[in-house]
Order: C-alpha cells, then sequence, then structure tokens
C-alpha cells in the first residue's frame, strides 16, 4: 500500500492542478471557482496535454478525417473516371461508325468487342493516386486544426468574458497586478495552450516542410517563451487576451483548406478564404496592436519595476523591453504572413481563385519526378 500511494504521489501532478489555494478575500472574477497558485510541477500537466492532443489528434486524423476523406475523393475520381470513358467511347463509336458508312464496311464484331473493351474502366495513375493520397492526409491534418482551434477559441472567449479585461481599453489587463492566485479554468486554460504549441513544435518538424518553416517555427518557439515567463510572472490575463485573438482567425483558414481539399466549391472556399482574411485582420493588425502599445505604454505607468518575491512582483525594466521586443517580433511574422494572404486574395479577385502559397518542399520534389 506505501509503494502504491507513493507512485500515486509521484503521478499526481500529471493529472491533477496542483497548488491549491484559499481564493482571494475579493474576487474580481470567477468567484465561484477554486483557485491555485503557480508551480514548477505545473509542468507536469502540459507534458498530459501534450500526449493527450497527440492521441486526438491521431484518433480524428486516422478515425474519422482520412477514411471520410479516402471515400469521397475516390467516389469523385471514379466519376470522372466514367465520364472520361464515356465521353472516349461516344468519340471512338462515332469514329467507327463514320469509317464504316464511309466504305460500306459492316464489321459488328469488331464494333461491338469496342464497346465491350470502353466499359472496363484502366486503373487510376501513380499521378491521381499521389494526389489522392495527398489530399487525404492534408484534409486530416487541417480536420485536427480546426477542430483544436474552434474548441480552444471558444473556451478562450468564455475565460475572457469572466475577466474584467476588456479589448478596447487593455488597461485593464495590468490592473491589480499580481494576477496571482489563479482561478482553475484560466490555469486550465493557460496550460493547454502551452501544451499545444509545443506540440506544434513537435508537428512542425514530423510533417513535410513547408516554405515557410522557419517562420513558423520562430514563431511558435516565441510564443512558448512568451506563455512561459508570462505565466510564471503573473501577467497572465495580457496572455489570455492574446491567446483568444490569435485563435480566432485560425479557425478559417483550416475550414477553407478542407473545403479545397475535397473539390467541393472554389466559390466556397474562396469566401471561407475572405473571412480568415478580415478576421486576421481585425484580430492581428488591430486589436493586437491595441495590446502591444499597452503593454509598451501603459505598464510603465500602471506598474512598478521591481522583482520582489514576498509580493509576488516580477517585472523590472530589462524584462518589460523583453516582453515587448518579443511582441513585436510576432507582429512581424503576422505582417509577412499578412502579405502573403494579400497576394492568395489578389488571385481570388482576379479570378485564380485561392490557393496555398506555402507549398510542400516533398509535393514539389514528387511533381518533378512524376514530369
Amino acid at each position: 500500500m506505501a509503494d502504491n500511494s507513493t507512485i500515486l504521489a509521484y503521478l499526481e501532478p500529471f493529472y491533477t492542478l496542483q497548488n491549491p489555494t484559499d481564493a482571494p478575500a475579493k474576487t474580481d472574477s470567477f468567484h465561484d471557482s477554486a483557485y491555485y497558485d503557480v508551480a514548477t510541477a505545473d509542468i507536469c500537466l502540459v507534458i498530459t496535454y501534450i500526449a493527450i492532443m497527440a492521441v486526438l489528434r491521431d484518433v480524428l486524423r486516422l478515425w474519422v478525417f482520412e477514411p471520410f476523406a479516402k471515400w469521397k475523393l475516390t467516389k469523385d475520381l471514379n466519376r470522372r473516371r466514367q465520364r472520361k470513358a464515356a465521353l472516349a467511347k461516344a468519340t471512338n463509336g462515332s469514329a467507327i461508325s463514320h469509317v464504316a458508312n464511309g466504305n460500306h464496311l459492316a464489321n459488328g464484331k469488331s464494333h461491338s468487342n469496342g464497346a465491350a473493351n470502353g466499359n472496363a474502366l484502366p486503373p487510376p495513375t501513380r499521378k491521381e493516386l499521389r494526389q489522392l493520397n495527398h489530399r487525404v492526409i492534408r484534409f486530416a491534418e487541417q480536420g485536427w486544426s480546426f477542430v483544436y482551434y474552434t474548441a480552444q477559441w471558444a473556451f478562450g472567449l468564455y475565460v475572457h468574458y469572466h475577466l474584467p479585461t476588456r479589448l478596447l481599453d487593455p488597461q485593464n489587463l495590468w490592473l491589480g497586478y499580481p494576477h496571482t492566485p489563479l482561478a482553475a479554468p484560466v490555469k486550465v486554460y493557460y496550460l493547454l495552450q502551452t501544451a499545444f504549441y509545443l506540440h506544434q513544435v513537435l508537428i512542425l518538424n514530423a510533417e513535410a516542410r513547408r516554405s515557410d518553416h522557419y517562420q513558423m517555427m520562430t514563431h511558435h518557439v516565441v510564443t512558448v517563451i512568451l506563455m512561459l515567463t508570462s505565466y510564471f510572472t503573473h501577467f497572465t490575463r495580457v496572455g489570455c487576451v492574446i491567446m483568444m485573438l490569435m485563435d480566432c482567425s485560425d479557425i478559417f483558414l483550416p475550414l477553407a483548406k478542407m473545403v479545397r481539399y475535397l473539390d467541393i466549391s472554389q466559390f466556397a472556399t474562396d469566401c471561407l478564404f475572405g473571412m480568415f482574411m478580415v478576421s486576421w485582420l481585425i484580430t492581428r493588425h488591430v486589436l493586437f496592436l491595441f495590446v502591444i502599445y499597452s503593454t509598451i505604454f501603459h505598464v510603465p505607468k500602471l506598474i512598478d519595476f521591481r522583482w520582489d518575491y514576498e509580493s509576488k512582483v516580477f517585472i523590472t525594466y530589462r524584462g518589460h523591453i523583453g516582453f515587448g521586443v518579443l511582441l513585436l517580433v510576432l507582429q512581424a511574422l503576422q505582417i509577412a504572413w499578412f502579405t502573403m494572404i494579400c497576394r492568395v486574395a489578389w488571385r481570388v479577385v482576379t479570378g485564380s481563385g485561392a490557393e496555398d502559397e506555402r507549398s510542400d518542399e516533398e509535393d514539389e520534389e514528387s511533381d518533378k519526378k512524376e514530369e
């Protein structure tokens, strides 16, 4: 029994929130929630969340999205090949009939053999199978992104709604600092988001590299640094707002790609891409700038720079500068991506349709070999 209790004690940080504490005397949010202090043992729960995300991603990919995409795309491919075979048969029959009438021939046996041969569909080409497999895999990958960002954005909206912060008045992000202890929903939300971006770093190195691989890696690494430092220095409210803003536009892009990979409708793809573009512009280049401005100019006015363990104030002049610089790095990356978005939007306006500019190196090599 003692051994079992010891093992459970070691495993407890991997499945429960650590450092429960009394709620503040005057709570400004989540009045009925349990409250917790920040702890280094919270990294254990992050590891568990990463494992759960990896399992959920594979379950959804292998048992839901890939089978559905393969069924739908195979059905569409067979339908196209049948139409092509029927057209070739009709064209061939017309040519035979013309030759027979012109030469006064009546070779019925030869004609019937041609018709019989026309009914048999040739097997799909290697290129067709490769394209189908590529679309199936990409559809499944985007399906996981759509599910995650939708669920997490809804969770972030719930957290933001209950916190006393307002997007257009970001000074509220700093009032009452340090924001500790944390309500259970805030702590879970923060740890989930940290786990997701760490999981994405692993995924980026496991999947076929896109042309913006290093930009994406830089974005995820900077994001993880910001989340961990803001978590342990009690700047969680600004982190919650930023994550909620980022997740909003990330719902529409994977959905647009899913529609495109299934060849459902180019018009629907373009509309979803337009929604993605508008949401990106508003959340990442308007509202996010409010947060950056407030971080740079409001923090020095509302918080005294000092490092004090007793009062749990962990903000220095250099730390403040570093925090602002990392936020500006994120904005610079997003501006670079927005230029790509605008180029895609221009192709939509000119009638070329929305296509992802971030080509896969693996696919480019396959195309060259196929040629």
